[in-house]
């Protein structure tokens, strides 16, 4: 994480700095250890108003706050991280909300009698619903051995794709990755 300094009509002090820097280091915790984020922040004094504009970007993120007060500057501090804070909260949950739906979405899995006799009339015998979860490559093969069926369909949590194990003939498994 990348933070700048920039001051405007005022000379800066290394107290101010040093607490500026403290205030947005705790926003490090929403991000973990990215070092790809830049953040600028720049503060400026006309006559009686204390102006604090802060600018994140990186990894896809862009965030831009600003708050004046007419106290002092480090209180135009608190007030624009606890609105990039916020910001950020709401990204974070708007996101967690869209793997959420992603997750949960339904696929329909269509099941049809493969031994039908006449080619002409295969029909569809009938339709399951369901989510499937989120699993490893070899979590899967272990469910698929414990419940004794043929195949399985799961989500696999390396590549978010939907997977299909199941058991070869002559011997051993094989997996199906289709790539959209």
């Amino acid at each position: 994480m990348n933070i700048s300094f920039a001051f405007k009509n005022f000379d800066p002090s290394e107290h101010l700095k040093k607490y500026g820097r403290r205030r947005i280091e705790k926003l490090g915790r929403f991000f973990g250890k990215s070092a790809g984020l830049d953040i600028n922040v720049v503060m400026t004094v006309d006559k009686f108003r204390n102006l604090c504009e802060v600018n994140v970007s990186g990894e896809g993120l862009h965030i831009n706050a600003s708050e004046d007060s007419n106290d002092d500057m480090y209180a135009a501090i608190d007030l624009v991280t606890d609105k990039v804070e916020s910001q950020i909260k709401r990204k974070v949950s708007r996101v967690k909300e869209q793997r959420r739906k992603e997750r949960n979405a339904d696929i329909n899995v269509f099941t049809y009698n493969v031994e039908a006799e006449d080619e002409n009339d295969q029909q569809i015998v009938g339709t399951e619903r369901f989510a499937p979860k989120p699993l490893h490559i070899d979590e899967a093969l272990m469910q698929l051995n414990s419940i004794g069926s043929d195949f399985l369909v799961f989500l696999n949590a390396e590549n978010d794709r939907v997977n299909v194990i199941y058991k070869r003939r002559v011997s051993g498994y094989a997996l199906i990755d289709p790539i959209l």
